[in-house]
């Protein structure tokens, strides 16, 4: 009984906090959306969409000689260039394997969740958003198109904070708040200020290839702007499958927690 009256106690104490947390959240109006318009306020704009370009299906990274990075790889500078420089050397002394600081379930965000070429992407287009859906970590991006600004003072995420627009057929984005423990390329670490400008849009010689035109800017980890251009090929019919890498999230970690393989 003693127990029972113990947890009738701590209940009651608790009832307060369940109930402020049964609250939602009313946030405010993106700065540069009106109030009651915007992707929030999607009723009636979704017959504008049939403007838009012919996405549909599914998209596979489509890897050829000369189409990513055909200057050759970022050219990093100051700290940027000594880690990577020392990334590779403990890659040659240890056979490829390398230790990581995060889960090896954990995905590798921007920009090169946006350039893997074994997993399909899915891009939906609803009034003042484009989502894509990854099947590699099972990843959703949002671009946002209704006009809002970028965040003030956005917390640094996986997929950053991606603002765009249409420019006829073309959707341009920009990227920032980009998580500064990613790589812009395997073992290539980047600042807090990296910005990530697309333009993704159907090759104008087969509507079945997807062009993702990037550029990657950041003055603080890069000499120049890098350029790489990604395509995509369409699987009108497929589907993206369920990835779930959690489930057998088992390498070996060390006495600092990083783990010992890929």
């Amino acid at each position: 009984m003693r127990h029972a009256a113990l947890s009738v106690l701590a209940l009651a104490l608790a009832a307060p906090a369940v109930a402020q947390l049964g609250q939602v959240t009313q946030s405010p109006v993106p700065e540069g959306v009106a109030e009651g318009a915007g992707a929030a306020n999607p009723k009636g704009h979704y017959a504008a969409l049939d403007a838009l370009p012919d996405w549909g299906g599914i998209w596979f990274g489509q890897f050829r000689p000369g189409d990513a990075g055909a200057g050759g790889p970022p050219k990093l500078k100051g700290e940027y260039k000594a880690r990577y420089e020392a990334y590779r050397a403990e890659v040659l002394a240890n056979d490829g394997l390398v230790k990581r600081a995060r889960s090896n379930c954990s995905p590798p965000g921007m920009p090169v969740i946006m350039q893997t070429f074994q997993y399909p992407f899915e891009f939906i287009f609803a009034p003042g958003r484009v989502t894509i859906n990854q099947e590699a970590w099972m990843q959703t991006r949002t671009i946002w198109t209704d006009g809002r600004a970028h965040q003030e003072d956005p917390d640094p995420t996986f997929m950053g904070d991606s603002i765009g627009h249409w420019e006829g057929d073309t959707l341009v984005a920009e990227t920032i708040a980009i998580n500064d423990t990613l790589d812009l390329q395997r073992g290539m670490g980047h600042s807090p200020s990296l910005r990530i400008t697309e333009r993704i849009h159907l090759d104008p010689n087969d509507s079945n290839v997807l062009l993702n035109e990037m550029v990657l800017d950041d003055p603080e980890a890069l000499e120049e702007p890098f350029k790489v251009t990604v395509r995509y090929g369409r699987d009108r019919y497929g589907a993206l499958l369920e990835f779930q890498c959690s489930e057998n999230d088992r390498n070996q970690v060390d006495e600092n927690g990083e783990t010992q393989a890929f």
